[in-house]
C-alpha cells in the first residue's frame, strides 16, 4: 500500500495498517485550510489551533517524544497529508529535526514547536557568536541550535535573550528567520560529527515528502478546475491538448512519489544513519526536483489567469514546492553527487540493485 497517496491520484485498497492516522491527519489539515482560507499572505502565520490540534492528538512530536514509538512511515503520512493541506506549522522541524537533535545530545526540550537553526560559530572568550540564516518558522518556535567548531559540533537551546531575530520569508511566504546569538560555550553539549549530515539526510526527506503532497494538491486543483470551466461549450478536460498535460503533470508527479516511497521504505528499515537511506534520499531529491518545475509550470497554465492570483488556492501548493525543493541541497547537489557515484562504481549497475558496499555515500 502506497504510503503518499492522496488527491486526484488516491488509491483504495486492502491491508492499509495506517488507514485511521491518515484520515486523522487529513481531517486536521482540510480543517486547517478551511479555517484560513482567505486569510492567507505573505508572510505565512502560524496556526496556532492547529498544533494544539497536533499536541493533544500526539501527532506533534509522534518520533521525538521520550515514550513515542512511530517511525518514518507514520512520519512520511503526517508531512504528506499536511502539506497537501499547505498547513503552517513547523512540523518536520519539530519532530524530525529538531526534536531528534535535541534528544540526541540530552538536551531537556519545551513544550510547543521548534525548529532547526544550523550556523558555524566564532569561539572567543569562551561564547559562541554566530548566524543562522533561514531558520523556519524562527518567530514562532523555540531554535535549537547546531553550532559548527574547530572540535566538532555543539547543540543547545536558544532563546530571546540570546538571539537577535531579523524576519524573512520563502517564496511560498512560509517564515525563514535570521538569527544572531551569543551564547555561553558551557550551555552547549557536544555530538557526533555524523549528527549534522544525518540531519541533512533527515531534512532532505521531509522536504521530498513533503513536496510530494504539495504537487498531489496542485494536479487535484488542476482537474478539478479544467473539469468545471468551461470552453467553446464543453470543459477544458475534454480537450485533448489539456488531457495531454494532466497526464503529464501525473506521469512527473509518479515517478517523483515511487522515488520517495523508496526512500521512505529505505528510512523505515535502516534508519537514518544508514547509507541505503542517504542514497535514497539522494534519488528522491534529484527525481523530485526534476518534477518541480513542469508539475507547477503545468498546473498555473491550465488554470490561466486565475491561478496567479493571491485569491486562488493553488500558489499555496506551487510555491511551496518551489521553495522546498532546495533546502538541505539544491538539485544540482544532488544530482552531481549521484553522478560521482556511478563514476565511481566498478560496475554502475551495483547503484541500480542497491548494492552499496562498495560506495562512499556519505561523501557530500
Amino acid at each position: 500500500m502506497s504510503i503518499l497517496t492522496g488527491g486526484v491520484f488516491a488509491t483504495k485498497g486492502s491491508g492499509d495498517d495506517i488507514a485511521e492516522l491518515r484520515s486523522l491527519v487529513d481531517d486536521l489539515g482540510r480543517r486547517s485550510f478551511d479555517a484560513q482560507l482567505g486569510r492567507r499572505g505573505l508572510p505565512d502565520r502560524f496556526d496556532a489551533e492547529l498544533w494544539r490540534n497536533l499536541d493533544e492528538t500526539g501527532l506533534a512530536r509522534l518520533t521525538s517524544a521520550p515514550d513515542a514509538d512511530a517511525g518514518p512511515r507514520e512520519l512520511a503520512v503526517t508531512f504528506y497529508g499536511l502539506a497537501r493541506h499547505a498547513c503552517g506549522v513547523p512540523l518536520a522541524e519539530t519532530d524530525a529535526l529538531a526534536g531528534w537533535l535535541g534528544r540526541r545530545a540530552g538536551i531537556e526540550l519545551p513544550d510547543g514547536p521548534l525548529t532547526l537553526a544550523r550556523a558555524d560559530g566564532e569561539f572567543t572568550g569562551g561564547r559562541i557568536r554566530g548566524t543562522a540564516v533561514g531558520v523556519p518558522w524562527g518567530r514562532a518556535a523555540t531554535p535549537v541550535l547546531l553550532v559548527r567548531g574547530p572540535d566538532g559540533p555543539l547543540v543547545g537551546l536558544l532563546d530571546a535573550s540570546t538571539t537577535t531575530l531579523t524576519q524573512h520569508h520563502n517564496l511560498a511566504g512560509e517564515p525563514r528567520d535570521t538569527l544572531q546569538f551569543d551564547v555561553l560555550a558551557a550551555q552547549l553539549n557536544a555530538v557526533e560529527h555524523t549528527v549534522d549530515d544525518e540531519l541533512t539526510t533527515r531534512g532532505a526527506w521531509s522536504r521530498c515528502v513533503q513536496i510530494i503532497g504539495a504537487l498531489d494538491s496542485a494536479a487535484m486543483l488542476s482537474v478539478e478546475h479544467t473539469r468545471q470551466r468551461q470552453q467553446f461549450g464543453r470543459s477544458l478536460s475534454a480537450f485533448q491538448s489539456v488531457q495531454q498535460s494532466l497526464a503529464g503533470m501525473a506521469g512527473e508527479i509518479e515517478r517523483a512519489r515511487a522515488s520517495v516511497e523508496l526512500a521512505v521504505a529505505a528510512a523505515d528499515e535502516h534508519g537514518f544513519d544508514s547509507v541505503v537511506t542517504d542514497y535514497a534520499v539522494t534519488v528522491a531529491k534529484v527525481s523530485v526536483g526534476r518534477a518541480v518545475g513542469p508539475v507547477t509550470t503545468t498546473a498555473h497554465q491550465l488554470h490561466g489567469a486565475i491561478g496567479v492570483t493571491s485569491e486562488h488556492p493553488l500558489w499555496l501548493s506551487t510555491l511551496r514546492a518551489q521553495s522546498w525543493v532546495d533546502d538541505f541541497g539544491t538539485t544540482n547537489h544532488y544530482a552531481r553527487r549521484l553522478g560521482r557515484l556511478a563514476l565511481a562504481a566498478h560496475d554502475p549497475w551495483d547503484l541500480v540493485t542497491g548494492d552499496l558496499a562498495q560506495f562512499d555515500v556519505n561523501a557530500r
